[in-house]
């Protein structure tokens, strides 16, 4: 059940507020890296491997989804290079999903030191999908190996490389500052992220190609370009294309969908962060 709390309401007058609050938090920009070294840390206490972990698990995922797909996979649909094709969508997915997931808690988790102490709440949910951007980059340790062993055909746009990480790192942002919020009213949130989640996962072309989808498919009577409509309502679907274009299939990018979804990423992130701090002054009084 939905917990007995709505959200308040407000005037919208925090245009302002916004520019003010990113002064504040770049003052304070040396608690988000402590705060970023922190989760790390706690993370990877007591394991033995630690950071090594960042690199063995998405190899772990990768021997199971390309052990399963192989058979599922018929000649027409199989890609060559499975497991370099799919290591190319996997590490984005996995970034984007702990960044999500690890971001609904952020603020609740972190109860004590909300009520206690002031500080730019904001910063929580930044260390939290930072964190994670971290293990990202690590792990693609393990991708670029893979990809120069295997003689993979980097894209002349490779130099775009930073730039859609940026664009994957401020979507994942602006939905984390949403969820955060959220989940201070609504403590259901995680429960029904899980399931919103796992059908965006299999919405998303990260274990097959996006050629799966059909260019034609008739709907009430209107043929649809369901692949096109798939990156176009879909950004993660444009994101891990892009990857892969860079990565493995060595092609040039799609511009028109790469702007699109650069639009998108900085819509939410902007409207992430104004509904973040439209409602962070109840933070203290909610939890």
């Amino acid at each position: 059940m939905l917990a007995n709390h709505n959200i308040p309401t407000k005037p919208m007058r925090q245009t302002p507020v916004m520019f003010q609050r990113l002064q504040e938090l770049v003052r304070y920009r040396e608690l988000v890296r402590n705060l970023v070294v922190s989760e790390l840390k706690a993370r990877y206490k007591a394991s033995v491997l630690g950071f090594v972990w960042s690199l063995l698990n998405p190899l772990a995922m990768m021997l199971v989804f390309t052990v399963v797909f192989s058979f599922l996979l018929t000649d027409k649909n199989r890609v060559e290079k499975y497991p370099l094709f799919l290591l190319c969508g996997l590490l984005p997915w996995n970034y984007f999903t702990a960044a999500v997931m690890g971001s609904v808690q952020s603020v609740v988790g972190n109860a004590n030191l909300v009520k206690k102490v002031y500080f730019p709440r904001e910063a929580l949910p930044i260390a939290g999908v930072l964190a994670q951007l971290v293990n990202f980059l690590l792990a693609f340790i393990v991708l670029f190996a893979a990809l120069l062993i295997f003689r993979a055909h980097f894209s002349p746009w490779l130099w775009l490389l930073p730039l859609v990480i940026l664009i994957q790192t401020c979507f994942a942002l602006g939905i984390a500052f949403i969820l955060s919020t959220l989940n201070v009213f609504y403590r259901d949130t995680m429960m029904i992220m899980d399931v919103i989640m796992l059908a965006w996962f299999f919405l998303t072309p990260v274990v097959y190609s996006a050629e799966a989808f059909p260019r034609a498919y008739q709907l009430l009577g209107y043929i649809v370009d369901v692949r096109r409509w798939a990156y176009i309502l879909n950004p993660m679907a444009s994101l891990i294309n892009m990857y892969r274009d860079l990565l493995f299939l060595g092609s040039r990018t799609d511009l028109d969908f790469f702007l699109r979804t650069t639009i998108t990423a900085l819509v939410v992130l902007i409207f992430g962060y104004w509904f973040f701090i439209r409602y962070s002054d109840r933070f203290g009084e909610e939890l």
